[in-house]
């Protein structure tokens, strides 16, 4: 019993990860290379201030993470 509930909790972690590779073998490619200037860009923050790229420029280092499914529920 303890190996098949071990089984089905592997194979349920994997299947999301499985779906995930599929659909990022059919995303195009990024028009952005490794090593380009990021393009400027203009993001809400979570005070709702505008924050632009530009801001930054010369002054500090920037490090964006991007969470998928934060705070939207799904």
């Amino acid at each position: 019993m303890n190996r098949l509930l071990t089984l089905v909790a592997l194979v349920g972690m994997l299947v999301p990860s499985i779906r995930a590779d599929e659909k990022a073998a059919a995303a195009p490619p990024p028009a952005v290379k490794v090593g380009d200037m990021a393009p400027d860009f203009t993001l809400t923050d979570q005070n709702g201030n505008k924050v632009s790229l530009r801001d930054f420029k010369g002054k500090k280092n920037v490090a964006l993470a991007f969470y998928i499914f934060a705070f939207t529920g799904g």
